[in-house]
């Protein structure tokens, strides 16, 4: 297969080419049989760790190594050896790539991957089995609350772990030098103000959402409202090319991106969240011993605008 090193399939790609179920195959990746990663909504397998699955397969032969077992089930019977587990960790924030890294060092047998979608989609894939480290920054405009009252309502019925990763500034994106004097949520209703949105899920869409709720602003009055984009980065970069007013996010991106001034209005939390049982067990106390170590806190306070002052925190847990 040319380029296999690079390409790589869907659950339904595989089912097709195995000639097996869909069920089958998720079985599979869920056991560990069949490395995988997640890019977006959708689960894919890389096209090498496919063909090192198929050369195992081929080890069958007309008498069933295991004659109590019929094709998927004999299929789904094979284990490569070694096996290679796949953490799944979500999220946008640098902070993730470094755990990430220091994952990899710690614990033998796991291959971390990451996937970059926003807090919401990210509590639905721990749901439902997707992922495996969850980092989310969902702010409860009711009670002025981050994250708990989303994962309550989100894991119901499940039992899991929440640890705090980091605090940073919220905030506006505005022209350098602030010329339209933007100071507060109440400033997003004036008329002719061109946004940057967020995608729907994200935490900074959360934020803005809740906001205008609590300020009585309705969204169809905000011209570009509908206008989104995939991260931090790129909001900050239209308002620094005067593609728009003002954008949502986080100091960091400013400061990165350089030519506009960041208004801090609100202090967010950034929490992980782990699913609890024996198979994590190994996984929860390495996030915890990572968290709390030198070293790391050493690479994540380099990065500007971060407060670890209570990073790896246990903030709940069921």
């Amino acid at each position: 297969m040319s380029g296999e090193h690079s390409q790589s399939y869907t659950t339904e790609e595989i089912a097709k080419l195995l000639k097996i179920s869909k069920l089958t195959v998720y079985d599979l990746i869920k056991k560990g049989k069949l490395p995988s990663y997640r890019v977006g909504k959708q689960m894919r397998v890389d096209a090498a760790d496919l063909e090192a699955y198929k050369r195992l397969a081929k080890g069958l032969t007309a008498v069933p190594k295991h004659p109590h077992l019929r094709g998927e089930e004999e299929l789904a019977s094979i284990s490569p050896s070694p096996v290679v587990r796949s953490v799944i960790i979500t999220g946008q924030d640098m902070g993730l790539d470094i755990l990430a890294k220091h994952l990899e060092a710690t614990l033998t047998g796991i291959r971390p991957l990451r996937s970059y979608v926003g807090s919401m989609d990210s509590l639905v894939s721990l749901y439902r089995g997707e992922a495996d480290i969850v980092s989310t920054h969902l702010l409860d405009g009711d009670s002025g609350e981050y994250n708990l009252p989303y994962i309550r309502k989100l894991l119901i019925g499940s039992s899991y772990v929440v640890i705090h990763l980091l605090a940073r500034q919220a905030g506006f994106y505005v022209k350098k030098g602030n010329p339209l004097s933007l100071r507060s949520w109440e400033d997003l209703n004036r008329q002719g103000l061109r946004l940057v949105n967020r995608e729907i899920g994200s935490g900074a869409r959360v934020l803005l959402d809740e906001q205008l709720r609590l300020h009585r602003i309705s969204p169809s009055a905000i011209l570009g409202y509908e206008q989104t984009d995939l991260s931090h980065l790129a909001v900050a970069g239209k308002v620094a090319r005067g593609e728009a007013d003002v954008g949502i996010g986080i100091e960091k991106a400013a400061a990165v991106v350089g030519n506009l001034t960041f208004v801090p209005l609100i202090r967010e939390s950034y929490d992980l969240v782990l699913k609890q049982s024996p198979h994590n067990r190994d996984l929860i106390q390495a996030v915890l011993d990572i968290l709390n170590s030198a070293a790391f806190q050493r690479e994540l306070g380099a990065i500007p605008g971060y407060d670890l002052s209570h990073t790896g925190r246990i903030l709940h847990q069921t």
